[in-house]
């Protein structure tokens, strides 16, 4: 399948939209499906085995749900964390900042483009179906970009192939809406396979780059650079 980015339907809706609101909590059930969090969870203590960061930055946080749902795998083994939620949409609810606090992490939600990030450095970067939203020129600005803040980047992606394009079809069964049904599709066609993340990486010396499918569906990419 060769890639193809256009725009998905949740993108161009208000936050307070009804459909838009349905479409993120469909999010969530996928996530959970796909074991998203899990995945993630584990990729992070995996690079940090002996020491943890102290500060963790989200790219397209959305509502911050999904690194909520990681903070509240590992907190106890991570405590006192803190936590960047950028996104370019003001999702993020005072309840949410609030269940992070519960976990011991002081949480901040930033409002900007990701062009635009304000942050000078992060210790951790991670992204959760974002990199896919990008064409190849703006993507590889965009790695380029995070290169230069993090120590560890971590983004888990939609597995461009034909099982993943299958299932999205099938999203009706649990519930998801129309703008979710139409957005995993466009979602598979714009992710990824191989090594294409990698190959946009800069510096590829400087890193210690892994790129692989994991599950049925995702792809992750892991940039660590090295000492």
């Amino acid at each position: 399948m060769k890639r193809r980015v256009q725009p998905e339907l949740l993108d161009t809706l208000p936050p307070e939209d009804p459909r838009a609101a349905h479409s993120r909590r469909d999010l969530h059930r996928i996530n959970i499906w796909m074991r998203s969090h899990a995945i993630v969870a584990r990729a992070l203590e995996n690079n940090f085995s002996s020491a943890a960061p102290r500060h963790i930055t989200e790219l397209g946080a959305g509502d911050g749900k999904f690194l909520l749902a990681v903070a509240q795998r590992i907190a106890s083994r991570w405590p006192a964390m803190r936590v960047t939620l950028l996104d370019r949409q003001k999702n993020i609810s005072g309840e949410t900042l609030a269940a992070f606090a519960q976990c011991g992490w002081r949480a901040e939600a930033v409002m900007t483009d990701v062009f635009d990030w304000p942050q000078t450095s992060a210790t951790v970067v991670v992204t959760n179906l974002f990199l896919h939203h990008f064409e190849a020129e703006q993507l590889a600005a965009l790695l380029r970009l995070i290169s230069t803040r993090a120590k560890l980047f971590i983004a888990l992606e939609p597995r461009r192939s034909r099982w993943p394009l299958f299932c999205s079809r099938l999203l009706w069964a649990i519930g998801c809406n129309a703008v979710t049904r139409h957005d995993a599709a466009v979602s598979v066609h714009a992710g990824f396979s191989g090594r294409e993340l990698s190959a946009l990486w800069p510096a590829k010396s400087k890193w210690q780059l892994e790129e692989k499918s994991v599950g049925a569906f995702s792809h992750l990419f892991i940039a660590r650079k090295l000492h």
